[in-house]
């Protein structure tokens, strides 16, 4: 009896070999052995053919160097924190490949001296948005307000409604991020109903600024009352408004979500924005107000430790400079189009003997954008126990459950998703 164990090609045969080889110039020795050393094994265990190693290390190996895998978004929400908020466009993603090697990002290439850092990214944010004297961004929405309190109310009070006082992602909690700075917290009005004399009674010498915080998660109805920005800039303090989703500007779809432009004619004297929800582009905390509050919040020695790489800058300047973003166009989807997509997909499922069948359904905003609205959308509709293998697949695809139900939702997929999310089901019956 031939023993095969000895036919299984060794290491360095199947790295020589030509499609090997090119594998491990581009994603590297290490990953390619460790498919190679899977390979033998399943050769050694006789789940596959001696002669099988080379096909079942190529396919064995990932799509890039990095762990982290494309995922088909199929559960409705537009902006899934969990699956990375925001899909950049391709403009953005364009500008990340050029923005990828050496760059002028600190470089005046006329004068061949140092040059302001980003400048190109926050004049197209004050362009963007002409209600704001001056511009800044840091790593995330968070990081903005943490350097808004530590320069402008460190050792000082803010003053806050209790019905703004929200927890954020993972457990992050706002009245905490904002005493981690050495800022003291006024608690003004009740959970539901806040005054302008709440406000008003709540000033004192060591009033830093007033806070608007966004309630962008949650929903307070019934027996309410707030204070709009436009009521709070006679009071003769500066007045944050933190606005969360990222709109720079009034929405049609979304028309009572704050925006950056609005929340500055009527008064706001700093706003502060996040870059990878509504905006559509890499994440960012945005900061846009008064030239003398942003120069003072730049020159914080904080504002190092929070400032932005050039993939960033790139990325961000290519999405307010470019085409409608992916998050733009599924906003303004065709719910007719979505549900023809969705009848189409549901009848090639059937035909090939998937229990598939096409359902108008309800997509909603996410990532901490517009609580509470729903979106008009379609999806098909298989069996629950589907809802693992695709999960689990590749690529992975991440269904909504509802009612024992899986459920696969059009809206935050581009049309061009359709054919590859097809394929996928097909191959995990």
């Amino acid at each position: 009896m031939v023993d095969t164990r000895r036919q299984i090609p060794g290491t360095d045969r199947v790295l020589s070999e030509p499609e090997v080889a090119r594998e491990v110039a581009r994603l590297g020795a290490d990953l390619v052995k460790r498919a190679v050393h899977e390979a033998q094994r399943s050769a050694r265990d006789d789940e596959i053919a001696p002669g099988e190693v080379v096909e079942r290390t190529l396919a064995g190996l990932p799509a890039s160097a990095s762990a982290v895998r494309r995922v088909l978004n199929a559960t409705g929400v537009l902006l899934h924190t969990n699956l990375g908020r925001a899909p950049l466009s391709e403009a953005a993603v364009d500008a990340l490949r050029h923005a990828a090697g050496t760059t002028d990002v600190e470089l005046d290439l006329r004068t061949g001296r140092r040059g302001p850092r980003g400048a190109s990214v926050l004049r197209a944010l004050t362009e963007e948005v002409p209600a704001a004297g001056a511009a800044h961004v840091v790593n995330n929405g968070a990081a903005a307000l943490s350097l808004a309190a530590t320069a402008l109310a460190q050792d000082r009070e803010i003053v806050l409604a209790r019905g703004e006082m929200v927890e954020i992602g993972d457990g992050f909690r706002i009245p905490e991020l904002l005493t981690a700075t050495g800022a003291r917290l006024r608690e003004v009005g009740t959970t539901n109903r806040v005054r302008l004399d709440d406000y008003r009674a709540a000033l004192g010498p060591d009033t830093g600024f007033i806070l608007k915080v966004h309630p962008s998660n949650f929903v307070i109805s019934g027996f309410t009352a707030d204070v709009p920005v436009a009521a709070l800039r006679g009071l003769d303090v500066p007045v944050v408004a933190d606005i969360g989703s990222g709109l720079l500007h009034p929405h049609p779809v979304l028309p009572r979500e704050p925006d950056a432009s609005t929340s500055l004619t009527d008064g706001a004297d700093l706003v502060i924005a996040s870059g990878d929800k509504l905006l559509g582009g890499p994440q960012a905390g945005l900061l846009l107000g008064r030239e003398e509050i942003v120069q003072r919040l730049r020159r914080h020695p904080l504002a190092r430790a929070l400032r932005v790489d050039k993939l960033t800058l790139a990325a961000l300047e290519a999405t307010l400079r470019g085409p409608r973003t992916p998050v733009e166009r599924a906003l303004r989807q065709d719910p007719e189009q979505l549900r023809l997509r969705a009848d189409r997909l549901a009848d090639a499922l059937a035909a090939a003997g998937v229990p598939a069948t096409a359902r108008d359904s309800a997509a909603t905003v996410g990532g901490g954008g517009a609580p509470g609205v729903e979106l008009p959308s379609a999806a098909v509709e298989l069996p629950e126990h589907y809802a693992a293998p695709l999960r689990t697949g590749e690529p992975p695809v991440l269904a909504r459950l509802e009612q024992g139900r899986c459920l696969l939702d059009l809206a935050a997929l581009a049309p061009d998703d359709d054919d590859l999310l097809r394929r996928t089901v097909l191959g995990v019956r």
